[in-house]
């Protein structure tokens, strides 16, 4: 079998390759043996949201579920429970499916006396990047279940910011799939219906109403080869993005997308500077903390710039500078870094800068939809005023010609 890895040197590069293996476990093997860290490991030709950890196929448990399920690990240890025990009363009481399964496995590891960090790094391609670091960190504190309170809440501030963004956007998307609806409408059955008409009449078009009409008559003739041709289309793209190349191609033009580009830029900062926050909160030393956090960034464009800042901080740079020299910072959020990693407080700092710019993106947000809604108006009505003017036209000629 073919796989994808992506992986970091020991020098400090992170970089993609393709390796043929029996399986993904032994593929894991070895390339740890060759001291690489695995940031990510799937099989070539899926999608990332695909699990190839023991179990092909199985996608990422989801966010909401894996968040219940720490409250309720953190609950059980707070109340005493040995972990074992606390893995044996949550997996006996879940309905048999795939995180129940993967849960299974990993209980059995423990109980063979792996750490609870080794047993969900075997299914790292399930679940956060950053959690197998996390319990690793809390294993080697004796305060897993502190940990575990810090990751519920890093996850929960990144649900909600998703969330925030998501749902503005949820309100332009219906408007632009109405307006389009209705205009494909208007062009496929009620344009052509006027062509039998006007070719009746004999007289001369006007160029706006033989534009119109040429473009209903090719719609209505030709929409089934266009229906085709747009589902291959999206099939092809669905593809080409989730390559490595598409992938990096596509996020760099939506950050160059005017007003929503540096939305989505504040946006996987914001998700950075979280990240990095909670490793260091949770005890790890800088540089692994800053491997993990640069590759849990979803932006392929400025996780690419972000990269070069690990080989920077481990080579002894100041890590404000680091980030300074990235380019993707502003200067009042490297300012913030420099202070914290000054003062030794650069956990907290870096929390700060990622509320800092959660409000960025709320407020940018709600600036985007008070100008969207009324210029997708706007344009949906010049559209339609021009088809009805197209059609309605010729008879307003011809209706002034017969009172001449």
């Amino acid at each position: 079998m073919q796989f994808v890895a992506r992986v970091g040197t020991p020098e400090g590069r992170v970089v993609e390759e393709t390796h043929a293996a029996q399986d993904e476990a032994s593929l894991r093997r070895e390339l740890e043996k060759r001291g690489l860290h695995i940031f990510e490991l799937r099989r070539r030709g899926l999608g990332r949201g695909l699990a190839l950890s023991g179990i092909s196929g199985r996608r990422r448990v989801d966010v909401q579920r894996f968040l219940a399920f720490n409250q309720e690990l953190a609950a059980l240890l707070k109340a005493g429970l040995p972990l074992l025990q606390s893995l044996d009363l949550m997996v006996g009481r879940m309905a048999p499916d795939t995180f129940r399964s993967v849960l299974s496995e990993v209980r059995e590891r423990v109980r063979t006396g792996q750490d609870l960090s080794e047993a969900f790094g075997a299914h790292r391609e399930l679940f956060p990047r950053l959690y197998p670091s996390i319990l690793k960190a809390g294993e080697r504190s004796g305060e897993l279940e502190l940990v575990l309170r810090r990751f519920i809440r890093y996850q929960k501030l990144v649900l909600e910011a998703r969330k925030r963004v998501v749902s503005a956007l949820v309100y332009p998307a219906v408007l632009v799939t109405v307006s389009a609806v209705m205009i494909l409408v208007m062009l496929i059955f009620v344009v052509p219906k006027f062509e039998l008409f006007f070719e009746g009449s004999g007289a001369e078009l006007p160029l706006l109403t033989r534009t119109m009409l040429a473009i209903g008559t090719t719609l209505e003739s030709n929409g089934l080869w266009l229906a085709v041709a747009l589902l291959g289309g999206g099939i092809f793209f669905w593809r080409w993005k989730e390559t490595p190349a598409g992938g990096l191609a596509l996020d760099r033009l939506r950050l160059r997308l005017p007003f929503l580009g540096p939305v989505l830029h504040r946006f996987a900062l914001s998700e950075f500077c979280r990240s990095l926050a909670t490793l260091l909160a949770g005890g790890m030393p800088l540089v692994p903390s800053l491997e993990i956090a640069v590759s849990a960034v979803g932006n392929a464009q400025i996780r690419e710039r972000l990269e070069p800042t690990i080989q920077k901080v481990r080579e002894g740079e100041p890590f404000h500078q680091s980030l300074e020299q990235s380019g993707v910072f502003t200067d009042l959020a490297i300012d913030m870094v420099q202070v914290g990693e000054a003062t030794g407080g650069l956990d907290e700092m870096l929390a700060n800068v990622s509320d800092f710019f959660d409000d960025q993106v709320e407020t940018r947000m709600q600036r985007l939809l008070t100008l969207v809604e009324p210029a997708m108006l706007v344009f949906m009505g010049i559209v339609v005023a021009l088809i009805l003017i197209s059609l309605y036209l010729p008879l307003f000629s011809a209706l002034s010609q017969t009172q001449t």
